[in-house]
Order: structure tokens, then sequence, then C-alpha cells
């Protein structure tokens, strides 16, 4: 039980710190939760007013690992665990003006009218393209105009890459923001190979891959997920405090933290950051020059969440999928759309109609300059040209995260050794985050799970 009596303290209580501290504690290791903001959550932000629910960050995850539903049951929130709506399977993408549907099927993909025949034609090449001399230092875009074509990559790639990671695909990594599917690539020699023995291997381990998990969320939004944790742990939680820098000392490291104008130091044997990039090299810069240096190049796009309500009647279109992704081609002023209140229940009363609009991102950080009523008046009209609504918005609630999410390029590779040899050289302070192992709900998680079983090996080697 003396190996347990260890002073650990977490930055963070997002949902990468607070999982890593419930795992932790399951296996009898208290900690000392340490968090800038008032409430636990960190990005995960959700508002009901109005009969409306509007989730600010992730709106949904993806059942990517057991240990979800796991810590789902833990906290007491299993029941409140809910799963898209299989009308909102079907996933729309804007080309010329107007929303076609993504196939997801053999038969679907020859008879959509989403690509050309010779865009079809091109993705039959796939199993005999090569592999690339160097995929460390390859983008997503030309990775996928290599194996898949031009066309594919404009009306599927561009758009997912914008929506999902509010980033430009000329400059993502992927080997380090998609590295399953650089791995397909790499042990199989394509896509096509990969998946169908990759699926072998996801079955032994209990994941599944992003494509067959499950969409979840919970009956009152994502923010419940962190709160429920939160509420659960025994450890202790501090908010509304800032760790202005950790210093190494010979008991193990001290921590200079901030509440108000007080500022006082506090000890700790182990140090887990869970806080984003830029400010965990302000933390560690004292220790690590070079460490601030390649955290600070870790680019973090400014994104809008813009969230609207509407009446049914003035929706002419059917609300029939999930929503839609716009591709840099049709030069819009947002990114995509998700249609909030078909995908999960009780989002708003059943005669309203909701949905989430992205705008900004890599490709449009310069509309984030203009004034934030511009933005939003932009992004309705052409939203409303595009889903086909008559009337206005009856509900409107926006939120600008001017360092929304962080950006895998090329090079990344290069800031995740240094990350290896940090940790290598200063035993006991443990990097984590989604800057780290990806940026999903779901791989958060799975880097929460890991990080613990690490601090676990650490503690019990000592």
């Amino acid at each position: 039980m003396e190996n347990k009596k260890r002073n650990i303290v977490i930055i963070g209580a997002g949902i990468s710190g607070l999982a890593t501290a419930h795992l932790l504690e399951k296996a009898g290791y208290k900690s000392t939760i340490i968090e800038s903001g008032s409430n636990p959550g960190g990005a995960m932000q959700t508002l009901i007013e109005d009969d409306f629910l509007v989730d600010f960050g992730p709106n949904s995850g993806l059942e990517t690992t057991p240990v979800i539903s796991e810590i789902a049951k833990d906290v007491g929130l299993k029941e409140e665990m809910i799963y898209a709506n299989e009308e909102s399977n079907t996933r729309y993408i804007l080309r010329n003006g107007k929303l076609m549907a993504l196939p997801t099927s053999g038969p679907a993909f020859i008879s959509s009218k989403l690509f050309s025949l010779s865009a079809k034609l091109r993705l039959m090449k796939e199993p005999f393209v090569g592999k690339s001399d160097d995929g460390y230092y390859q983008s997503i875009a030309d990775f996928v105009r290599r194996r898949l074509g031009s066309e594919f990559y404009d009306y599927a790639i561009d758009p997912f890459v914008s929506g999902v990671f509010a980033g430009d695909p000329e400059k993502l990594s992927v080997k380090s923001a998609f590295p399953k599917l650089y791995r397909l690539e790499e042990l199989y020699g394509g896509l096509v190979k990969g998946m169908i023995r990759g699926a072998r291997e996801r079955k032994k381990n209990a994941e599944k891959s992003k494509q067959n998990a499950k969409m979840f969320s919970f009956l009152y939004g994502m923010q419940t997920f962190p709160e429920a944790i939160a509420k659960s742990l025994r450890s202790k939680k501090i908010y509304n405090t800032s760790v202005q820098k950790v210093e190494k000392v010979e008991t193990g490291y001290k921590l200079n933290i901030k509440t108000g104008e007080e500022i006082k130091e506090i000890s700790a044997d182990l140090v887990i950051s869970t806080s984003p990039a830029v400010a965990t090299g302000k933390i560690f810069g004292g220790i690590d020059a070079e460490l601030k240096r390649h955290l600070d190049e870790i680019y973090y796009p400014p994104v809008m969440v813009l969230y609207l309500g509407y009446n049914k009647s003035d929706i002419k279109r059917p609300l029939d999928g999930f929503g839609y992704l716009i591709p840099s081609k049709e030069k819009r002023k947002f990114l995509g759309a998700i249609w909030s209140s078909t995908i999960f229940p009780n989002r708003c009363a059943s005669d309203k109609a909701s949905f989430t609009v992205f705008v900004g991102g890599a490709r449009n950080q310069e509309l984030m300059k203009q004034d934030a009523n511009k933005i939003v008046d932009d992004a309705i009209a052409e939203f409303s040209e595009i889903t086909e609504v008559t009337g206005k918005p009856v509900y409107i609630k926006h939120k600008i995260w001017e360092r929304a999410i962080p950006q895998y390029n090329l090079g990344h590779i290069e800031h995740d050794r240094y990350f290896e040899k940090f940790e290598s050289d200063n035993a006991g302070l443990f990097l984590s985050g989604n800057y780290r192992g990806g940026i999903s709900v779901g791989d958060c998680v799975k880097s929460a799970d890991l990080t613990a079983k690490r601090v676990i090996e650490f503690i019990e080697k000592k």
C-alpha cells in the first residue's frame, strides 16, 4: 500500500485528465487535479436553454474502445448513454450547389452521382498502387490523390478533413493525423487489402474502426460525461487555478499555481499534463526550452460553432441524415453542418429542428477576423440556401474557439519523438492530451488509458 501513496498531480480537467484520474483511482492511486476553468470538461461544454440542447465542443463521440462505456458505467452514466438514430447514417456532400449522399456500399457507389465514371474507374486501380517512398512526410492530400485519384480527394477526403480536423489536407500528415490509414499501406501494401486483413486484428483487441464504431452522446449532452467523472472522483479537484510553471527539485517536482492573485507552491512525485500544447509549453519551458518550441509549433485554427434552431415547417427538404460537408472547391463560407436534432433525441422540441454549423478552420482562418455578427449572418444565409430553409432561425447561439483543434501537420512526427525524449529525460513527467494520439473523444479516452497504465508501471518499478 505504501506504493499507492504517491503525490500525483494532473494538470487539466478535460476528458483526458479526468479519464486518467478515474483509471488511476480504480487502480488505487489518488491524484490532485488542477483546472484553470471553473468547471470540469474542457472543450466539452453543453448549454440547455429554451428547449434547445447545445454542445459547443464535441457533439458526439465514436465508441472505438470499450473503456468509454466502462467509465460511463463506473460513474453511473451508462443509462444516459445514447446512440445516433439510424436515419442519421447518411452523410451528404455539397457538389455544384446540391447535396449528394456519400455512398457507403458498393452498389450505392456505382449508382452515385457524386463521383464521375472516370473517378469510379480510378478507384479500381488502388490495389495496384505501390507504397510511398517517404510516407512520414506525406500529406493526406498527396496520399489520397496517389492512391485514389484527385476527384475522390476533392469530394470525399477534402471535406471530411475540414469537417473533422477543421484542417488543411495539404498540410496534415497522413502518418500523424491518420495513422491507421498510413498503417494499411505500410503493413498491407494498400487500403483495400489492409481493410480486409486489418478487420481481423481489431476483432482480437476489442477495438473498432472509426468507420464501424457506434456514435454516442448522452441524454443531457456531452458535458455530462466529464461532470459525472469529476463528481465520482475521491481525488482532490482544484478549479479556477492555473499552473504557472513546473520545476525539478531533489524530491521530485515543484509546481507554482495561481488562484486569483494568490501564488503558492505545491509538490509532486509525478506530474501528468493534459493542457493544450501552448499552455503545456509555458508550464514546462523552464525545464526544457526545446520542448516549448515543439509545443508552440502545433497550430490550432480558429473555429466558430454556430447553433441554429428553426420551426420544422420552415424546412423544405427532408432531414434524413447526419448533415453535410462542403468541399473547398465549392468556395463557401462555412465547413459544413450537423443536423443535431436528427442524430440524437432531446435536442429540441418536437416541432423544431436544430443544427450545428462550423465556420473557419485552417482553410478559412482569415474569415474569422471579421466581425462575429457578419460571420453569423453570412453563414445563416448560405446555410438557408443549401438546406432549403424559408424562415428565420428562432434560436441562435455561437461560440468562437480561438484555438480549436490541434493540427497534426507535416513534421508532427518530430514533435512526437521529442515528447518521448522529454518524458525519458524527466522521469515522472507525462504529456497527454489531444495533441498526442488523436483529437477525438475516443482517442482521448484511449490515450488516458495508455497514460494511466504508463504511470502505474512507472510507480511499480520504483
